[in-house]
């Protein structure tokens, strides 16, 4: 095995329960970046060089590291949910996702000593119809305040969604098997 250091540019608690699961160790650096993006770029490869730019600032100063940066984003017919600002704004965003479909794009950079690999997984999240009362309660469980769309698949608002064609751990920031797989290439 290489001796390379594995870092994750990201301070997502559901990115770092993902890469525990790959089994190998690692530290965990906070990519301190502007995380503007074009919304009227090509999404796709928008998300893969946010998650490069995350990787890039951290490879800049870590010798002999291997950095793994992500970043997510909810499309619902070409407009982009982030984060909600304040519980109006997770209201309006779970209406508008109720009873339909959704796009989840996770974005992915792997820097391995000056090489660079870029991914996007996309996956396509189809909600039940949702009640006023139900995304009012869910609000107030406050789930979904830090989540891109306003809600996460691993907790309550797992419980909103009717199917799901893709990457189960795309949705929660991190393709593992993607992921994974470059990460077995470099290090065994």
């Amino acid at each position: 095995m290489k001796k390379l250091d594995l870092v994750l540019a990201s301070q997502s608690p559901r990115r770092k329960e993902l890469m525990e699961v790959i089994g190998l160790p690692f530290r965990i650096e906070v990519a301190d970046i502007d995380e503007t993006m074009d919304l009227n770029g090509d999404l796709v490869e928008e998300i893969k060089l946010l998650a490069y730019r995350k990787a890039k600032v951290i490879a800049d100063k870590s010798q002999n590291s291997v950095v793994v940066g992500a970043d997510t984003i909810v499309v619902y017919e070409n407009k982009v949910l982030g984060k909600p600002k304040n519980n109006a704004d997770a209201f309006e965003m779970l209406r508008l996702l109720s009873g339909k479909t959704h796009k989840v794009l996770t974005g992915v950079s792997i820097i391995d000593c000056g090489d660079v690999k870029m991914y996007c997984s996309i996956s396509d999240v189809t909600f039940n119809e949702l009640s006023d009362v139900e995304i009012q309660k869910y609000i107030e469980t406050k789930e979904p305040m830090d989540k891109a769309g306003a809600y996460g698949i691993q907790g309550f608002g797992g419980c909103f969604v009717r199917e799901i064609k893709g990457d189960y751990y795309t949705i929660m920031g991190l393709p593992l098997s993607l992921v994974y797989q470059e990460l077995m290439t470099i290090f065994s």
